[in-house]
C-alpha cells in the first residue's frame, strides 16, 4: 500500500514539474521574438485551453502534495492565465478630443451567404455607434448602397466614406487625401489605406491594414506536421515583410497616427513589434481589461481565442477604453476604442 501511495507520489511530482517547465517554456518563447524559429511561432496560435488544461490539471493534482508543489502548480496556472494567455489591465488616458474609433474585420463575402448577414453587421455597427469606423473584407459593402440602401443607410449613418479594394473607412469627421499605398511580398500585391482625419483641430494620420492570412501555413502544419514547416515559414515570412514595409510608411507620417485593422498576429509577434517601434502602442494593452481576443469563435473550439485585430495609436493619442465586440455577425469581433486626440 505504502509503496503504491509512494509511486503515486511520484507520479504527481514529475507531472506537476514537467507542466511547470512546460508552462516557463511557453512564456519565454512568446516573451521572446517568437519568430525566431518557425516552429516555436505556432505557439502564438495555439488555443489556451491547451496551456490551461494541463496547469489545471496539475493543480488538482497537487493537492495531494506538500505546500510547494502546491504553489508551483498554483504559479503556473497564474502564469497561464496572465501572460501566456495575454491578460491586459490597463488604465485611461487623461485629455481631450474625443472620438470614438473601431476596427472590424466584417468578412462581408460571407455575410452575403447568409439570410441577413448584412443586417448583423448593421447591427453591431449600431451598437458600438463609432465616430470613426474602418472596415477589412469589406468590398461588397458598397454595393448594398444600391441593392439594399436600408442597410447601407443604417450601417454607414451620415459618415464620409472613402472605399478600396477590401476596405472601407467611414468617419463623422472630415477625411481628405485617402489613397492606397502598397505593402508588397514576394510577387503578390497588397494593399493599405492611409487617410487624414480632421478632428477637434487636429489632424491624425490614419492607416487601415489587412497583412495576408496565417490559414494557409496553419493548415499546413496540423495536415502534414513537420513537412508543413517550410509553407508556415514562408506564410510567417510573408506577414514580417509586409509589416516591415508598412513601418517604413509609418516613419514618413509626421502627424498623430491610428495604425488600425487585422494584422493577422498577436501582439506578441514582431508583427506587431516592428509597428509599435515605429512610436506606436496597443489600445487593448492601454486601456483595456482582459483578453480582448477577436477571433476563433468561428474554429472547432468554439470560442475566441487569439487577439489579432489591433488599434495601435501614436503615443500623443491618448486612450480611455478599449473593448471588443459581438461574435454572431463576423469570424472576427470588432475592437472599439475610446480615443482622446490631445493626450495629458
Amino acid at each position: 500500500m505504502r509503496r503504491a501511495q509512494g509511486r503515486w507520489s511520484l507520479f504527481l511530482r514529475a507531472a506537476v514539474l514537467l507542466v511547470a517547465l512546460g508552462v516557463a517554456f511557453v512564456w519565454l518563447v512568446l516573451d521572446e521574438n517568437p519568430e525566431r524559429r518557425p516552429i516555436l511561432a505556432l505557439l502564438q496560435y495555439v488555443p489556451y485551453p491547451a496551456f490551461l488544461a494541463p496547469a489545471v490539471a496539475a493543480l488538482i493534482g497537487s493537492l495531494w502534495l506538500g505546500w510547494i508543489w502546491r504553489l508551483l502548480a498554483a504559479g503556473s496556472v497564474g502564469l497561464v492565465l496572465t501572460a501566456i494567455m495575454g491578460l491586459c489591465i490597463g488604465h485611461a488616458d487623461e485629455g481631450h478630443g474625443h472620438v470614438r474609433f473601431m476596427t472590424y474585420n466584417v468578412k462581408a463575402y460571407l455575410a452575403s451567404l447568409r439570410p441577413n448577414g448584412f443586417g448583423e453587421l448593421a447591427l453591431e455597427v449600431m451598437l458600438h455607434d463609432p465616430d470613426v469606423i474602418v472596415m477589412q473584407d469589406a468590398g461588397q459593402l458598397m454595393r448594398l448602397e444600391q441593392s439594399k440602401p436600408e442597410t447601407y443607410q443604417a450601417m454607414m449613418g451620415k459618415r464620409q466614406v472613402y472605399a478600396f479594394g477590401q476596405y472601407i473607412v467611414a468617419s463623422r469627421f472630415p477625411l481628405k487625401d485617402c489613397a492606397p499605398g502598397w505593402i508588397p511580398y514576394r510577387d503578390q500585391k497588397h494593399s493599405f489605406v492611409h487617410c487624414v482625419l480632421q478632428a477637434h483641430g487636429k489632424e491624425v494620420d490614419l492607416v487601415t491594414v489587412h497583412f495576408t492570412t496565417p490559414r494557409d501555413g496553419l493548415n499546413a502544419t496540423r495536415r502534414d506536421g513537420l513537412r508543413g514547416l517550410d509553407a508556415w515559414s514562408g506564410n510567417m515570412n510573408d506577414r514580417l515583410a509586409q509589416s516591415g514595409v508598412l513601418a517604413e510608411h509609418l516613419r514618413h507620417m509626421k502627424r498623430p497616427r491610428i495604425v488600425a485593422g487585422d494584422l493577422n498576429a498577436p501582439e506578441t509577434s514582431a508583427v506587431v513589434k516592428t509597428l509599435e517601434h515605429t512610436g506606436l502602442r496597443d489600445a487593448f494593452e492601454s486601456a483595456g481589461f482582459g483578453y480582448g481576443y477577436t477571433h476563433g469563435h468561428s474554429l472547432r473550439p468554439g470560442v475566441s481565442f487569439l487577439r489579432i485585430d489591433h488599434i495601435l495609436v501614436s503615443e500623443d493619442i491618448g486612450v480611455t477604453q478599449t473593448e471588443v465586440g459581438g461574435a454572431v455577425a463576423s469570424q472576427h469581433r470588432p475592437v472599439i476604442a475610446d480615443l482622446l486626440l490631445v493626450r495629458q
